[in-house]
C-alpha cells in the first residue's frame, strides 16, 4: 500500500457512503478516483482539460466555473482535492444544483470560501459542505 493510499483512507471511506460521484478537476492525480471505482463507487471525473483516467472512471471535461448541470445531475456527492479558493463556490453551486453533498481539500493554509464542517483526515481537513434538504 503506498504512502498517498493510506493518507487517503479517511477520504475513501467518506466518499465510499456515496454511489455515484463526481471529481471535479482531477488532473494527473487518479488514485483517490481509481479506489473508488474499485469499492464500486459509480466516479465521473472533470477537467478542464482531457486527461486520462484509471479503467471504471467515466471522463467529462468540463469547467466547474460554467458548469454543464448534466454532468453533476444524478451525483449524489462531488468532491475535489486541493481545491483552490476560488473554485469553492462554483464546486458547491454546482452541488447545490444536483442536490449533492460537496467534498473538498485545499492547498497548504487555504481556508474554504464556503460553509463547512470539518473532519481530520491524516493529509489535513476534508470540508464538507451538505446538500441543503438531504
Amino acid at each position: 500500500m503506498s504512502h498517498s493510499r493510506r493518507n487517503s483512507e479517511p477520504l475513501l471511506e467518506a466518499l465510499t457512503e456515496y454511489d455515484r460521484v463526481v471529481e471535479v478537476g482531477i488532473g494527473r492525480r487518479t488514485d483517490v478516483a481509481a479506489a473508488l471505482a474499485d469499492r464500486g463507487v459509480d466516479v465521473t471525473a472533470t477537467d478542464v482539460h482531457d486527461r486520462a483516467v484509471p479503467e471504471g472512471v467515466r471522463f467529462v471535461r468540463d469547467d466547474v466555473v460554467d458548469p454543464d448541470p448534466a454532468v453533476y445531475a444524478d451525483a449524489e456527492a462531488i468532491y475535489a482535492l486541493n481545491l483552490p479558493p476560488e473554485l469553492h463556490r462554483p464546486a458547491l453551486e454546482a452541488a447545490r444544483g444536483a442536490v449533492a453533498d460537496f467534498l473538498f481539500t485545499t492547498l497548504g493554509g487555504d481556508q474554504p470560501a464556503v460553509p463547512v464542517e470539518r473532519r481530520r483526515i491524516e493529509s489535513g481537513t476534508l470540508y464538507v459542505a451538505r446538500a441543503m434538504d438531504r
